[in-house]
């Protein structure tokens, strides 16, 4: 088999040296108890989400009988897991926490803020929508407090503290994450057939040729998904680019530094394209190369299960997609392995929201502040019973996280030679990230060249 590009090219990685914390959580102190609000679930609510040390919010001062207003995209029922994880603050401080979350979020957030009618917290999906924000309307957002830049300085990758400022000013703390670099699997097929996990990608793609030399298929895929087909593809191209140019140049390339179009950039692409736009590869169980622009991602991946599909690549999410009574589990229907690189550098490509604040008023503070710490990410673990949840935050203990695929999630993101980046199309302008890119995708599954439509999109890119 010819090296591939993996094996020629060596992308460098910053490796960050930080070691998962270990978390005792103390007893809370006399902070006042506070009625609990939005947080709901009384007495054992409070036992799963555990107690917290009170002291780091006895700085903001006396907050007994306030309230803050926090507005999501987080709808039941994973809001109920969300508001149960604020029991702990809520009994130290007296804070109340009124949520609402909303499947209106995106549309109509910059419609309140507009309006002068913001809560006092939101959950951002991208930093891209951050930086509309500082940039369209900056005397509504408020800098992220001394204290909770602290938590971020101490607990998380330095990347994420980046994702959440805007020109060197920090705003919004990450809250939730996702790992996208995944190829799911059938470990009992892997087993019954002796395959053994790749650990690089010449690796995967020798796995890939056994397995079309054993006379099946390996890989299924697919990248619609209504007005945003597209995506899936994206994310695979991402992937690709940190494996082969390296992080440093995938900066660059979000930030358009360098052009959409460089050949670092074309040959990730050719790269994805030895897997994606192979024939003997794809679309294993659902057709021809061209049927992955018009398979649903959500199904993309089911021929895992009946043994017409290997490989699926498909972020940490894709666990929801599986039919109701699947086991997700190192010896279970399905499972997922971390995707290679060149065996020496661990990239990963991923996504999370941010807590951005409108007011600067103490308890606000504090609450972000909660939101930053560990004591907040183990609550959360604890209270999320059915899994698929999980934090960058160092400060997690994954032995908190109900399922093993969660646990391997955190061990990923708190790993010290994890180099994370967050979703390339979420960091380009709207236009491009969530436009001219999955467009080109589609074109380039259905018959276009790398070139051509690289050089579509570099086209597209915004002047100014």
């Amino acid at each position: 088999m010819t090296a591939s590009p993996l094996s020629r090219r060596r992308g460098s990685a910053a490796v960050v040296a930080t070691a998962a914390l270990a978390l005792v959580l103390s007893a809370c102190s006399d902070g006042g108890s506070g009625d609990g609000g939005g947080g709901g679930g009384g007495d054992d609510t409070a036992s799963a989400a555990g107690e917290i040390d009170c002291t780091p919010y006895e700085e903001f001062g006396d907050l007994d009988g306030t309230s803050v207003s926090v507005y999501t995209s987080i709808v039941e029922p994973e809001s109920d897991q969300q508001i149960n994880s604020y029991k702990p603050f809520e009994d130290c401080t007296g804070v109340t926490i009124d949520y609402e979350g909303s499947r209106e979020f995106e549309a109509q957030l910059l419609v309140r803020i507009q309006a002068g009618n913001t809560s006092d917290i939101a959950f951002l999906p991208q930093p891209g929508l951050l930086n509309t924000i500082v940039t369209e309307y900056p005397e509504a957002i408020v800098e992220a407090p001394a204290q909770t830049a602290a938590n971020v300085d101490e607990y998380f990758d330095p990347a994420w503290k980046g994702y959440g400022s805007v020109d060197d000013t920090f705003y919004a703390a990450p809250l939730g994450a996702n790992v996208k670099s995944f190829v799911w699997y059938s470990p009992s097929v892997f087993e019954g057939a002796g395959y053994e996990i790749p650990e690089t990608w010449d690796d995967l793609l020798a796995l890939s040729d056994q397995i079309v030399d054993d006379g099946a298929m390996p890989w299924c895929a697919g990248v619609e998904s209504g007005d945003a087909t597209g995506w899936p593809g994206t994310d695979f191209i991402e992937d690709v680019v940190l494996r082969t140019a390296g992080p440093d140049v995938y900066d660059q390339w979000v930030t358009h530094e360098i052009p959409f179009n460089d050949p670092q950039i074309v040959e990730a692409w050719d790269a994805a394209g030895e897997i994606l736009k192979n024939p003997d590869y794809v679309n294993a169980g659902l057709g021809g190369v061209d049927s992955i622009a018009t398979t649903p991602w959500t199904d993309a991946g089911l021929g895992i299960l009946d043994g017409t599909c290997y490989l699926h690549r498909a972020a940490n999410f894709y666990a929801t997609q599986w039919p109701e009574g699947t086991t997700v589990a190192p010896d279970g229907d399905v499972y997922a392995f971390y995707l290679p690189g060149d065996g020496e550098t661990r990239p990963v490509l991923g996504g999370g929201e941010f807590v951005a604040a409108f007011s600067d008023r103490p308890e606000v503070q504090a609450f972000q502040t909660y939101l930053s710490s560990p004591e907040w990410a183990n609550a959360k673990a604890k209270v999320t019973d059915t899994g698929g949840w999980v934090s960058a935050n160092k400060g997690l203990d994954p032995e908190n996280l109900v399922t093993e695929f969660d646990q391997l999630n955190a061990e990923i993101l708190q790993d010290p030679d994890s180099v994370f980046r967050f979703d390339g199309s979420d960091l380009m302008p709207g236009s491009v990230g969530a436009g001219t890119f999955w467009t080109a995708i589609v074109e380039w599954l259905t018959g276009a060249d790398t070139e051509t439509v690289v050089d579509q999109v570099e086209a597209s890119w915004p002047t100014s």
